[in-house]
């Protein structure tokens, strides 16, 4: 039997996988990189590439005593460092400029197809775990075929 935990660090893959998801739902004849595209407009990313979703999510294991609600156990200091350090990279390739899509500024352009790329590899991380717990029935964008 394969461990179905999910990893920490998948914990904001999924909830940017949920969200491509739901813009899909909203949009049904969009493509994946058009929903990603329309994520990155969104108040859940406003809060990524500044930090908020990591710092509220940090706040509330700092008020849990840093004990996973779900299994009870301490989460491992090296985990909470290691996902400071997921933290600090969102921040500096999801940089947000809001003029990222009217500008014809190569160095504007290219950071939000840095920002899209790594959005796309967040979603392709969560699929993959699916696919290695066998819970194929989570995988909902098939960005990974």
């Amino acid at each position: 039997m394969v461990n179905q935990s999910k990893p920490y660090v998948l914990f904001i893959a999924e909830i940017i996988y949920k969200n491509v998801v739901q813009i899909k739902l909203q949009y049904p004849n969009i493509k994946n990189e058009d929903a990603i595209n329309k994520f990155l407009e969104t108040d859940t990313y406003e809060n990524l590439s500044s930090g908020k979703l990591h710092n509220d999510w940090f706040n509330k294991l700092k008020t849990n005593n840093f004990i996973d609600e779900k299994t009870g156990n301490k989460i491992p200091e090296e985990t909470i460092k290691l996902l400071n350090i997921q933290k600090n990279t969102m921040i500096k390739q999801l940089i947000k400029n809001p003029n990222l899509y009217d500008t014809k500024n190569n160095n504007l352009l290219e950071l939000s197809t840095e920002a899209y790329k790594l959005i796309f590899r967040m979603c392709e991380s969560y699929e993959l775990w699916c696919k290695e717990t066998n819970q194929s029935q989570l995988i909902q964008l098939d960005v990974l075929d």
